[in-house]
């Protein structure tokens, strides 16, 4: 089944329709359970992110993909893949903005610091979130773009 639904997620299509449409349904299924269960949940780890806006500062909500290190006890590597659309996410430009944020694992509310990964570390890093989630490579062969990975911290 999980080779089923990274094949669909590495199509054209999905990389068109899902931006609109994973987050409000994962931000739906969150709502209504409390902050337990995410939608993208059932296939990947899932997070809330809340950070400030880079440019207005009001607290903006996004559920991402994430690849806890340490089951999340040491924080979570984040990539801003956009589904393999040309722009960053917004929510990547928050985080350079604003690095301090707080991210919601299993309906706990938990204090980070975000960094943005360079180099050997990213590369490091990277290799981890492929073999997580195959589809991001794909989604970097179609845009020229370095897709963003952050390192979320506890503070």
């Amino acid at each position: 089944m999980r080779g089923v639904v990274q094949r669909v997620s590495a199509s054209r299509g999905f990389a068109r329709v899902a931006p609109y449409v994973v987050p409000e349904l994962d931000r739906g299924v969150h709502r209504l359970t409390g902050g337990r269960v995410m939608l993208s949940g059932l296939m990947l780890p899932s997070l809330v992110l809340t950070a400030r806006g880079a440019r207005s500062g009001v607290a903006r909500r996004t559920p991402l993909a994430c690849l806890p290190e340490g089951g999340g006890a040491a924080g979570w590597l984040l990539v801003g893949s956009n589904f393999g659309r040309v722009p960053h996410p917004a929510w990547t430009a928050n985080l350079l903005a604003h690095p301090d944020a707080v991210v919601t694992w299993h309906g706990t509310d938990v204090p980070v610091t975000a960094r943005l990964l360079t180099g050997a570390e990213r590369d490091t890093a990277w290799r981890s979130l492929v073999g997580l989630w195959p589809p991001y490579a794909v989604y970097q062969e179609r845009v020229e773009r370095e897709l963003r990975v952050f390192r979320l911290v506890r503070r």
